[in-house]
């Protein structure tokens, strides 16, 4: 199967839980995935999770670290985009945000310390609160007056979007790359958390999470 066919390739759009996707996904990019460099990806996929408190990912084949997750959160809260604040929260650093950090241990994908510079998440509050029915409840993470600073570490999420909807708050995520594995079992949980707290501070519910990735892969040595 080539690159071109994946567009054409039809995926579940609708999930209760972020487990349910993950293990529905995994499938799909193992039997369906293109190879590409050194992953098996799909490209362009949608789908909303009905259920976005729900963010235990259970998968059997699948060891995932909840208390990271939540050090992970709690790093993201702190605003500090340098990866030593991870290791105070979490007793260690993963390799990963090793690879990542700039010389000074910064990076640019801490999703906390770019939801709070320029006051975004307040604006989006703010909006939210004085027209429930605003369409600029918006947090931009990339930002392309920064691409100079990207060449460690480029952030895989371009932007955040809000709704109320039916007296909930909804959520979407665009994504520009996303790994399955990794990525996306940590990220649903921060961003459930983010829409969690969002909708507390508005004293409503939360609704529906509708996650995109351009580009959802799996790396060859996970598949």
């Amino acid at each position: 199967m080539n690159i071109v066919d994946t567009i054409m390739i039809s995926t579940k759009s609708n999930f209760k839980t972020a487990s349910e996707a993950f293990d529905y996904m995994y499938i799909k990019i193992k039997n369906k995935g293109v190879d590409f460099d050194n992953t098996k990806a799909l490209f362009n996929v949608g789908f909303y999770i009905h259920n976005p408190s729900d963010k235990q990912i259970k998968a059997r084949y699948r060891k995932w670290n909840k208390k990271y997750a939540a050090a992970e959160w709690a790093w993201y809260l702190s605003g500090d985009p340098n990866i030593s604040k991870l290791g105070e929260l979490n007793g260690s650093i993963p390799p990963i945000w090793k690879r990542m950090a700039d010389g000074d241990g910064v990076v640019n994908s801490n999703y906390g310390y770019q939801w709070q510079r320029r006051d975004q998440l307040d604006k989006v509050v703010n909006a939210l609160r004085k027209n429930p029915s605003s369409r600029q409840a918006a947090i931009s993470i990339y930002d392309g007056k920064e691409i100079h600073r990207y060449g460690h570490d480029t952030p895989c999420t371009y932007a955040v979007q809000f709704s109320i909807i039916d007296n909930k708050l909804c959520m979407s995520v665009y994504m520009r790359s996303n790994d399955l594995w990794y990525g996306f079992c940590n990220d649903q949980y921060q961003f459930a958390s983010l829409q969690e707290m969002v909708a507390d501070r508005l004293s409503i519910k939360t609704g529906w999470y509708y996650h995109h990735a351009h580009n959802l892969h799996l790396y060859n040595d996970k598949i």
